[in-house]
């Protein structure tokens, strides 16, 4: 694990409406099984290579990263700002019994949950090595009457906690993130997705046994989202077919006091390996084929491909080798890039013209290629009922500003998007200017006072409407609706 490298970055934000997705049915079949890890493998082989793996519980690894900002710089929420008061506004009172309870029972939570996010943030663990966050996080669900199974279907840091109540009902599913940025710590703030999914699942738990709702909650504990997609692998292997709708928060740099229902952009992995022959490169440099030369063909072709990409579109990389010397031909490269755009159907289109640079430059150097396509990360597809019923509770109860301003971070939780109702507000921290996500600003901030209380709220609205899923027939038919209205 040592030697999987973050890739940098990509900064920056854009305005979207909602679009139309297409339906899962429409995602490409599984093309090969991986033969290092034995699941649905997106790799493609253009010449017969040998094949290092670099494997967790049978999981590739790769980084994606992310930056939640979904405003520019000069408009963020900074350190050094007066908060300002929270506004007054009054909602009309629907639930208002479980509502109190939601609220009530955060409060009560509120310096264990701070506990519990402190714990993970000083103690960082990469992606699928969250052994402690798992074994603390475990332990305080189970201690708040949830059955709990570690180790979930066999990832060692993935968790589930359950609660059900009565016969029949709806499920609603919450996600709690806990992986940390190499060299960084929590630079993504994934210390406070994680006590969200916790409080959101507690104060849902506490609602349905006062108001006597029968229904389920499951909290999943959801690995290596900064690489690896554990949300996807648990998607495949069945973690989410229980649930009806799904919920989770990010933190990121925005206007103070806000929040933003938009969208993330899809993403795919992408890894390169270039074969070439060594030689003596004072001696006998023709007898060799240069794989360092292939990479930098490649990296120079993408540049120039940058010049006709579309403004909301990414695609950035770096280089690896090994055993290199000035005084030998390289006879292998390696790189890993990232290839971004707003909708998965538009970043499949955009991946075949950065496929081409690479194989144009194994060709134009006499070297083999190897591409592998790692689990690409949909878009994000925010169910625009639960969307507009959270902006409802958190802007009248709490003052909080919403915006459906859209990022260019990408997520894992973007699959479970195509697959279930689903909601994933991003939310503004305090931090220092150039500090958004991925920084060591970012992860001073989310240790701060004002991110934990910033969390608080998000997860009250998040519980809040994570309830109504369960209690209200007429509002989760309207999620249905729009839903299946996305996939049309």
């Amino acid at each position: 694990m040592s030697s999987t490298p973050k890739v940098g970055c990509f900064g920056g934000f854009f305005t979207r409406r909602f679009k139309n997705r297409r339906s899962s049915d429409d995602i490409p079949p599984c093309r090969a099984v991986d033969q290092c890890t034995g699941r649905c493998s997106y790799s493609v082989t253009h010449d017969e290579a040998s094949e290092n793996c670099e494997s967790y519980d049978d999981v590739n690894t790769f980084s994606p990263c992310c930056d939640f900002s979904y405003a520019s710089p000069n408009e963020w929420w900074l350190t050094s700002e007066t908060p300002p008061s929270y506004s007054q506004i009054q909602s009309i009172p629907r639930d208002s019994d479980a509502w109190k309870v939601v609220e009530n029972t955060v409060d009560e939570l509120d310096s264990q949950l701070r506990t519990l996010s402190l714990q993970i943030h000083s103690h960082p663990e990469t992606m699928f090595e969250e052994k402690h966050a798992h074994d603390l996080l475990t332990k305080f669900m189970t201690s708040h009457g949830f059955v709990v199974t570690k180790h979930y279907l066999g990832l060692k840091t993935a968790w589930r906690a359950e609660y059900s109540q009565g016969e029949g009902g709806r499920v609603l599913g919450i996600n709690s993130e806990m992986d940390a940025l190499r060299g960084m710590g929590h630079a993504c703030g994934h210390n406070l997705i994680a006590i969200s999914g916790v409080g959101t699942a507690i104060a849902v738990k506490a609602a349905m046994q006062s108001q006597n709702i029968p229904g389920k909650v499951i909290l999943l504990g959801t690995p290596a989202e900064e690489g690896g997609g554990g949300k996807v692998i648990l998607l495949e292997r069945g973690g989410y077919k229980d649930m009806d709708a799904c919920i989770m928060c990010h933190p990121g740099p925005g206007f103070p006091h806000s929040t933003s229902v938009g969208s993330s952009i899809a993403m795919q992995p992408i890894e390169v390996e270039y074969f070439g022959r060594s030689a003596h490169a004072g001696a006998a440099p023709w007898e060799g084929a240069n794989a360092l030369d292939a990479a930098f063909l490649a990296y120079s072709s993408i540049s120039v491909l940058r010049q006709q990409m579309k403004p909301d579109h990414r695609v950035h990389g770096i280089v690896l080798g090994k055993n290199w010397a000035p005084n030998v031909i390289p006879d292998y490269a390696q790189m890993r890039w990232c290839v971004r755009a707003p909708t998965y159907g538009e970043l499949m289109a955009f991946v075949e013209r950065v496929k081409n640079c690479f194989e144009a430059a194994a060709l134009a150097t006499s070297c083999t290629i190897k591409l592998k396509l790692d689990t690409p990360y949909f878009d994000l597809h925010q169910n625009a009922v639960l969307a507009q019923d959270f902006a409802d509770i958190v802007g009248s109860r709490y003052g909080l500003q919403m915006t459906h301003v859209g990022t260019s971070a990408s997520t894992d939780f973007g699959n479970i998007s195509y697959e279930l109702p689903s909601l994933h507000p991003m939310f503004a921290i305090p931090t220092e200017p150039q500090g958004g996500n991925h920084t060591p600003a970012f992860a001073k901030a989310a240790a701060t006072k004002p991110a934990h209380a910033a969390t608080m709220l998000v997860t009250k609205g998040l519980a809040i409407t994570g309830f109504r899923v369960l209690s209200d027939n007429v509002f989760f038919e309207k999620i249905q609706n729009a839903f299946h209205a996305s996939k049309a």
